[in-house]
């Protein structure tokens, strides 16, 4: 798996984004992702849709390489780390979060995010909220209008079209204002809404192997 990043300006602080999905706070040692959506492959099995498991796995692998890459102190979640409670796929969370016992997990709940007193023991969890602020930029997982501070999100699962002479690529991306960084879902398995991401943004597309700003 290749790792390209590139760095970005927030409220006066430096912020690496990946293509891999996640984007890392140095100063704050903090890797950031958002739309997991543990459960969901388990959730479709459960209800007679055939998914390969393999799609979470993939997911948490890609999870690791960036813990070796990185180093990362804790994760800031923002937002629906689950998918649909708790099922089969929790628990394989669970047994491959037991790696990292180091590593804080901070969760911004999301609208997925139905977590229960039991589940919540189970998941490790260092502590949840529905927002969280850290010098002066406010983690949640779905943009809030009423809030004036800079705002890093998730939930929309952006993506971008680029039209070519060929054909139509949709690449996921981050998406960045002058009041929010939308962030793309961490998730493979997850659709892409070119519609609903900010206008008039700066929007990183990637691939697998580059990130491009437009």
């Amino acid at each position: 798996m290749n790792i390209a990043t590139k760095n970005i300006t927030i409220q006066n602080k430096i912020f690496t984004l990946t293509n891999q999905r996640a984007l890392f706070w140095e100063k704050e040692r903090a890797l950031i992702f958002s739309d997991l959506h543990i459960g969901k492959t388990a959730h479709f099995r459960k209800n007679g849709i055939a998914l390969a498991n393999h799609i979470m796995k993939n997911d948490l692998e890609r999870l690791s390489i960036l813990i070796e890459n990185f180093q990362p102190e804790k994760f800031i979640i923002v937002g629906d780390l689950l998918h649909a409670g708790n099922n089969s796929d929790v628990d394989e969370f669970c047994a491959w979060q037991n790696q990292y016992p180091d590593i804080k997990f901070i969760l911004i709940e999301g609208n997925h995010d139905r977590i229960s007193k039991t589940l919540e023991k189970k998941l490790c969890l260092d502590s949840r909220s529905l927002s969280l602020e850290i010098d002066d930029i406010t983690f949640v997982h779905d943009f809030d209008r009423s809030n004036p501070k800079f705002q890093i999100t998730g939930h929309i699962h952006p993506g971008f079209v680029i039209n070519s002479p060929v054909k139509r690529i949709k690449l996921p991306c981050f998406a960045q204002t002058s009041k929010q960084l939308l962030l793309p879902a961490f998730s493979e398995f997850t659709g892409l809404d070119t519609k609903n991401i900010p206008k008039k943004g700066t929007y990183f597309v990637f691939t697998d192997s580059e990130i491009y700003q437009i």
